[in-house]
């Protein structure tokens, strides 16, 4: 995982800067230190102090950072999440890159933790999707267990998850969904998950008596949902995806679903506002 962060730290560095830091080099002495604090602007929940850390010692392995919060910690406007000293040159040429990836991490934990609070008293799991930035979904998917969360398969290599798409190449080639479902388990190994997305309620008894682990109940309403539960009877993990917000997640927890696929953790999370204040000396 380090180096997998790493990679996308350097790919970063190596866009904002690829011919060096030419106004650092023209305007600030080579040997001037610096000084600096990071904290927010408006209240979130932390994620990506390592990352932020770690961007600096990348930089310069001489700087450095002490961190004075943990992920997954809220904090305050004002308050000081890490202090930073070093080489003026290596402080600036790391600020940037720095702060884009730590505040949409904390965008992405912040309202995570939202839709977690939205959905306490049940059951339910709130979860990530696939529906992430491309290059950063190592990071997101951390912000989003930083915000109260859980993740979804982390790539199309993880599990077997046939969705709408793939039900019309099967209906199209004039193959049964239980068939499908029976031949795809004789080829997989005992420990890989098998899910199937439904969006009709009469979809569900053919998917789930041919033997999933999970069964995806998409753009349900919350009666259908109820319903579509009762026909599952406990033989499988049922999962509600679409039409899932802020304001209408927590009736959709209410309904006794075991997991709940949030596209917007990822793809719609605002960037928390971090300020960095930097003194040359």
């Amino acid at each position: 995982m380090i180096a997998a962060i790493d990679d996308i730290i350097e790919r970063a560095l190596l866009e904002d800067a690829p011919w060096g830091d030419l106004t650092s080099e023209v305007f600030v002495p080579v040997d001037a230190r610096a000084s600096a604090t990071l904290s927010p602007r408006e209240a979130g929940v932390l994620s990506g102090i390592d990352v932020f850390a770690r961007v600096f010692t990348l930089v310069d392995p001489t700087v450095t950072v002490t961190v004075h919060a943990h992920d997954g910690d809220r904090f305050e406007p004002g308050q000081k999440l890490a202090t930073i000293e070093g080489s003026a040159h290596s402080v600036l040429r790391a600020e940037r890159i720095a702060l884009n990836l730590t505040q949409r991490m904390c965008g992405v934990a912040t309202l995570t933790s939202s839709y977690v609070a939205a959905v306490s008293g049940t059951h339910a799991r709130v979860v990530d999707t696939r529906k992430t930035t491309p290059g950063l979904r190592i990071l997101e998917r951390q912000a989003v267990r930083d915000g109260g969360g859980h993740n979804h398969r982390y790539s199309l290599s993880d599990a077997v998850l046939a969705k709408d798409n793939h039900l019309a190449v099967l209906a199209a080639a004039g193959v049964s969904i239980g068939d499908a479902i029976r031949a795809a388990r004789a080829k997989l190994g005992h420990t890989t998950h098998l899910e199937v997305e439904v969006d009709t309620l009469s979809q569900i008894e053919p998917v789930v008596s041919a033997g999933v682990d999970t069964i995806m109940l998409d753009n349900f309403s919350t009666a259908e949902l109820v319903e579509g539960i009762a026909i599952v009877a406990g033989r499988a993990v049922v999962e509600a995806s679409g039409g899932v917000n802020l304001n209408t997640v927590a009736a959709i927890a209410a309904t006794g679903v075991d997991v709940i696929s949030v596209g917007a953790l990822t793809h719609s999370a605002r960037a928390i506002d971090l300020g960095l204040d930097i003194e040359i000396t």
